[in-house]
């Protein structure tokens, strides 16, 4: 029985005793309720992908600060890749990390630029080749770790100088230079072997992007334009794609939607530089965000216009439908809300904004393929046209 229930006559020492340990309890549910609300403000900035920078006495609310940083592609990992990672043997994690496993946006936009070209080198009526998309699948995770484990390779006397991208595995000793030169080819072992399922001309392509995926790192040093260099890159799956299915490139239709990718790219990965921006300044590094600053709008505006007119030249040469063009209209809305909204002066914003292009880009291929089937329709009703002319 608690101590306030024994209370007997006019005996005031239980009442103090009761009174004290009412304080008591209410000092600890008041440190509980301190702590409980520390930890979730804790949590939630640790959830949002930051360091938090914590006293050696202890943790309190008004001690901790998130932590700036840079990197390409991945401030805030994607939990189910990153618990894959984190659930993998303890000796493969840092390679894992290195291939950017835990952090898959930039995998998907290196594969759906392939995915289109496929798409579109699809029969009318006909689904694109399942095998084509699943063997790029594979080639895009991994030239995409190849292309990181070269970036880190060039990039860790820099990333050493900066708070987040000083845990990558290279600039932590997690790995050394030779290891990963070693991993690296082991990467590009399997890619080439990808490669060698597909006809000699899809081979000769391919091996020829070999260069800008080796070369791309180093350009943030000499020119304001690396993004451009990135969209050269990233979207040379829009011709390969075209040639695996085809057994060669239809320049009606392969370069208007390769530039049309190199648009996008300058659109996302300018807006991710803008996360960067303070300390690629500091460090000597250039980008499209430095060179843009608060035009930065203005410039993504055009470069949506651009997009958007090679994709529907891309349409009109390949005979696309109504399905397509609908598809069009919502990536050019998507792209209208995404500009005007963004806020390139908040690194947070800047991420959410540059994610958000995996949904453009499955929108394209899927107008690409829904418009594909409809041209079994609009087959089928010509028939039915021409058949009807000559009975009549």
């Amino acid at each position: 029985m608690p101590a306030c229930d024994r209370t007997l006559g006019n005996d005031v020492r239980p009442l103090r005793v009761c009174a004290l340990q009412s304080a008591m309890l209410g000092a600890a549910g008041a440190g509980l309720v301190r702590g409980l609300r520390t930890g979730t403000q804790v949590w939630l900035w640790s959830s949002r992908g930051r360091s938090l920078t914590l006293p050696a006495r202890g943790l309190h609310a008004g001690d901790w600060r998130p932590s700036a940083g840079r990197g390409h592609l991945g401030r805030r990992p994607s939990l189910p890749a990153a618990t894959i990672v984190n659930s993998a043997p303890r000796p493969l994690q840092p390679y894992l990390r290195l291939m950017r496993l835990d952090k898959p946006i930039g995998t998907w936009l290196l594969y759906l630029p392939c995915a289109w070209s496929i798409g579109l080198a699809a029969e009318p009526g006909c689904f694109p080749d399942w095998y084509m998309l699943s063997l790029f699948g594979t080639g895009a995770v991994l030239m995409r770790g190849a292309g990181c484990t070269i970036n880190d390779m060039w990039d860790q006397d820099y990333d050493k100088k900066v708070t987040r991208t000083a845990s990558r595995p290279i600039a932590a000793g997690d790995i050394s230079t030779f290891q990963s030169f070693v991993f690296l080819g082991g990467q590009l072992t399997l890619a080439l072997a990808v490669l060698l399922c597909l006809n000699y001309y899809s081979i000769a392509l391919g091996a020829a992007s070999l260069l800008l995926v080796i070369t791309y790192p180093l350009m943030k040093r000499i020119t304001y334009w690396p993004q451009l260099a990135l969209g050269l890159t990233f979207n040379w799956g829009a011709l390969l794609g075209w040639s695996a299915v085809k057994g060669s490139c239809d320049p009606s239709v392969c370069l208007p939607l390769y530039f049309s990718g190199i648009m996008w790219t300058l659109i996302y990965d300018t807006i991710y530089a803008h996360q960067d921006k303070r300390d690629d300044a500091l460090i000597g590094l250039k980008s499209t965000a430095l060179l843009f600053r608060d035009d930065t709008k203005q410039w993504l505006s055009g470069f949506t216009v651009v997009m958007l007119g090679a994709l529907s030249l891309v349409g009109v040469n390949i005979g696309q439908t109504v399905p397509y063009y609908t598809a069009l209209a919502a990536v050019g809305a998507h792209l209208a809300h995404q500009i005007y909204t963004l806020d390139i002066h908040r690194p947070e914003d800047c991420w959410d904004k540059f994610t958000s292009n995996r949904t453009i880009g499955l929108i394209i291929f899927l107008g690409i393929v829904l418009g594909n089937l409809w041209k079994e329709k609009e087959t089928d009703k010509t028939k039915k046209n021409i058949d009807n002319r000559i009975e009549n």
